[in-house]
């Protein structure tokens, strides 16, 4: 099992002082939206990083709206096409697609006709993403932060009807939590969790407050879940708290090891 930390690239240096496994970082920070020239120093930077950015995360921009009454689907593909390129080129194998912004039902359009796009969308990404090695993960968001897909359950949903290889599912510990969700749904749609994302009590790093890890990790391990978990949280003072909250990590689930 690898641990990971949700920075942005120019924090490389201090995750991979940390002992962090991997970075993951923005897919915006990618700028799908621009021409190769301008992507040409960034992609200089995520090769020059002293850890590997095996994941990715933020995919999309906000003002990029997959659901509503004013999708721009030239821009969607265009930017998906050159979004899966970049990944590939700076080495991503897992792709976290929250973006609350950009999927979010505008008030008053119907909550079908959203779920639809969506639909579209991840058929979109997925039909680019199939022809690689990288994995999708939809990221059920708390009812805070986005208005559709706010459980495991609803995700699956979604991942059922697009059905593409490339398309799978995120437990994201944080969120599961502000939804009150069982942590056995982890067990539940095992087989299509794909990646992890962990925090601890408000959001701040694991091992600093009251989340119910034990469980959680048991319920990983019944899954059978051997791959990425991502540190995504709040840091008040990275250099300081990170090293300690991998190392809880590495503890908690080091009992299965």
């Amino acid at each position: 099992m690898l641990f990971g930390c949700c920075a942005k690239i120019d924090q490389s240096a201090e995750v991979n002082a940390a002992g962090f496994d991997y970075i993951e970082a923005a897919v915006t920070s990618l700028i799908p939206d621009e021409k190769d020239e301008t992507f040409a120093p960034i992609l200089a930077q995520y090769k020059a990083s002293p850890v590997p950015t095996k994941a990715m995360n933020l995919f999309l921009p906000r003002d990029l709206k997959i659901v509503g009454p004013e999708v721009n689907y030239i821009r969607i593909k265009n930017y998906v096409k050159r979004a899966v390129c970049r990944i590939q080129q700076v080495g991503a194998s897992r792709v976290v697609v929250g973006s609350g912004e950009a999927r979010n039902i505008p008030r008053g359009f119907p909550k079908n006709r959203a779920v639809e796009q969506i639909v579209h969308f991840f058929d979109i990404l997925g039909k680019e993403a199939d022809e690689t090695q990288i994995i999708i993960t939809i990221e059920p968001l708390n009812t805070k932060e986005s208005n559709v897909i706010n459980s495991l359950t609803e995700g699956f949903s979604i991942v059922e009807r697009v059905n593409r290889r490339s398309v799978r599912l995120l437990a994201d510990f944080y969120h599961m939590d502000e939804e009150k969700e069982p942590l056995e749904n982890i067990i539940k749609y095992s087989k299509c969790i794909k990646h992890v994302h962990v925090a601890d009590t408000g959001r701040k790093p694991p091992g600093t407050g009251f989340y119910p890890y034990s469980n959680f990790v048991d319920n990983l391990h019944k899954a059978k879940y051997d791959g990425m978990v991502s540190i995504e949280c709040d840091w008040e003072d990275f250099k300081s708290e990170a090293p300690p909250s991998i190392q809880t990590l590495r503890k908690i689930f080091g009992k299965y090891d």
